[in-house]
C-alpha cells in the first residue's frame, strides 16, 4: 500500500473536499500516514483568500518539495495560481477544487513519476465517499462556487460559478452519516443562502427536508451571504431555523459597515440589509448567536468609512466576528487599486480587534452566565482532561472531566465566561 501525507488549510468547504480526497485514496490503496517522512507521496490542500495564507502556501509547498518525495497540490491555490506552484516545484501535480474525484488517478501518476493537471473539473461532491477526521462531525457541501463577482475575492477565480447539488444526493450523505454515528452535520459552501437558484429550489427548503431525517443531530448552517437574503423567502428561513435540529447559530457576512465600501466591493447589498436580517432573526429567535466577517483596509476605505464599521458593530453587537487585514490576491479588480498604508490597515485592525474582543466578552455574561443545559462534546480540549463541546446555540463550552466525554451529551452549567468561548461544569 503506498503510503501519503496530507496537510489542509483554509475553510470548511476545503476541509469537506480534504476529507472526500482522503475517502477516496483509503478506499484505492493508500495508507494514510501521519508524517511526511514515513509517506510515498503527499497531499497538499491549499487556501489563497489571503495574502499571509498564500504565503503560508507558498512556504508549505517548499517544506515539502524538500523532502523530494512526489507532491499533489489541491485546492484553491492551485487552481488560481497553478504557475506559482509550478514555479516552487515544477514536478509537483495540480488539482482544482472542483476536480476532487480525480485524485487516486492523480496521485498514482504523480507516484510513477508523470506529473497530472486536473484543475477544470465539475463534480458533484455530495455523497462521495470521505474519511472523516472528527468521527462524529460530518461536513456536506452543498454547493460549489457562487454569483457574486466580488472586487477582492480571489475564492470566486479557484472555485467558478454556482453549482448546487441535488438535495436527494445531499440528504443521502446525510442519512448514512448519522447512521454511522455522527451527530453534528456542517453544512457548507462559498456562500449557504446561494444554493439552489440554480436548480429551482431554495436553502431553507432543503434545511427543511434535512430536518424530516430521522436520528439524533443538530445541523449548523455554514456562512450566507445578505444579498441572496433578497432572494428567499427570509421568514421561511427564520421559520426552518426555530426546528430544534438547527443551531441558532447565523453566520450572515457583512465585511463592512459604509455603503460606499460595499459598493466598491461589488457585494450588492447595503448595510441596511445587514441590519434589518439581523433583526428579523433576533426577533424570532433572541438567544440567537450571530458571527460575521469584516474586512479592515480596503483600498477605498476612508477614516470615515472605518468610523462607520466601527459604529455598525458597537450598534449590531455581534458575537463573532472575523476580522481581516485587506490584502490584494492576484487577478482582483481590487488588487489594482491605489493601496492602503500598512500601518493605517495594522492600526485600524487593532481597534477593531479590541472592540469586538470587548463586546463579545459582555454578549457572554449577559447570555450565558450561569446558563444550564445540554451540551455535546464535539473534540478533545487544548489541556489535559479538558473538553470541548457546544450548545444549542453552538456556544463553544469547555469542561473539566477526567472521564472520556467525546461524543457524549452532557448536562452542564456555565460558570465562567471568556470573550471566545465559556466554561462549564458537570451537573451530573
Amino acid at each position: 500500500m503506498p503510503k501519503i501525507y496530507s496537510e489542509v488549510y483554509g475553510c470548511s468547504a476545503n476541509r469537506s473536499d480534504y476529507e472526500i480526497m482522503l475517502g477516496l485514496l483509503k478506499s484505492n490503496g493508500f495508507e494514510l500516514v501521519d508524517s511526511a517522512n514515513k509517506s510515498d507521496i503527499n497531499l497538499l490542500v491549499t487556501c489563497t483568500v489571503k495574502t499571509p495564507t498564500a504565503n503560508r502556501m507558498i512556504f508549505r509547498i517548499k517544506e515539502l518539495t524538500k523532502t523530494n518525495k512526489p507532491l499533489v497540490v489541491a485546492g484553491c491555490f492551485a487552481k488560481a495560481e497553478p504557475e506559482v506552484v509550478e514555479k516552487l516545484n515544477p514536478n509537483a501535480s495540480l488539482i482544482g477544487p472542483n476536480s476532487i474525484d480525480k485524485i487516486v488517478d492523480v496521485a498514482y501518476k504523480t507516484l510513477s513519476g508523470r506529473k497530472s493537471i486536473e484543475i477544470n473539473g465539475s463534480v458533484e461532491k455530495a455523497n462521495l465517499p470521505h474519511f472523516r477526521t472528527n468521527p462524529i462531525i460530518d461536513i456536506v457541501e452543498i454547493n460549489s462556487g457562487c454569483t457574486s463577482f466580488c472586487s477582492f475575492c480571489e475564492t470566486k477565480l479557484a472555485r467558478g460559478n454556482l453549482r448546487s447539488y441535488r438535495p436527494d444526493k445531499i440528504r443521502d450523505q446525510i442519512k448514512k452519516a448519522v447512521s454511522e454515528g455522527c451527530k453534528e452535520i456542517w453544512i457548507t459552501s462559498q456562500d449557504t443562502s446561494a444554493y439552489g437558484r440554480d436548480i429551482g429550489t431554495n436553502l431553507p427548503e432543503l434545511l427543511e427536508s434535512i430536518t424530516r431525517i430521522e436520528g439524533e443531530f443538530m445541523v449548523r448552517v455554514g456562512m450566507m451571504n445578505p444579498l441572496h437574503f433578497k432572494k428567499v423567502e427570509i421568514e421561511d428561513l427564520i421559520q426552518v431555523y426555530k426546528n430544534e435540529k438547527i443551531f441558532k447559530f447565523l453566520h450572515l457576512c457583512v465585511q463592512s459597515g459604509s455603503n460606499k465600501v460595499l459598493k466598491d466591493m461589488r457585494r450588492g447589498y447595503n448595510v441596511e440589509d445587514f441590519i434589518y436580517y439581523v433583526e428579523k432573526f433576533r426577533k424570532e429567535i433572541p438567544e440567537i448567536t450571530l458571527e460575521t466577517d469584516i474586512i479592515v483596509g480596503f483600498p477605498t476605505e476612508t477614516e470615515e468609512d472605518f468610523e462607520e464599521t466601527v459604529k455598525l458593530i458597537k450598534e449590531v453587537r455581534p458575537d463573532v466576528v472575523n476580522i481581516s487585514k485587506y490584502s490584494p490576491r492576484p487577478g482582483t479588480a481590487a488588487a489594482k487599486m491605489k493601496q492602503l498604508d500598512p500601518k493605517i490597515v495594522n492600526e485600524r485592525s487593532k481597534i477593531m480587534y479590541e472592540l469586538t474582543k470587548k463586546i463579545a466578552l459582555q454578549n457572554n455574561k449577559s447570555k450565558w452566565l450561569n446558563w444550564e443545559g445540554k451540551v455535546l462534546i464535539d473534540e478533545k480540549g487544548n489541556r489535559e482532561n479538558t473538553w470541548m463541546g457546544r450548545n444549542y446555540a453552538y456556544k463553544p463550552i469547555v469542561v473539566e472531566s477526567s472521564e472520556n466525554l467525546f461524543g457524549k451529551l452532557v448536562d452542564l452549567k456555565v460558570v465562567e465566561v471568556k470573550s471566545n468561548y465559556l466554561i462549564g461544569n458537570l451537573l451530573n
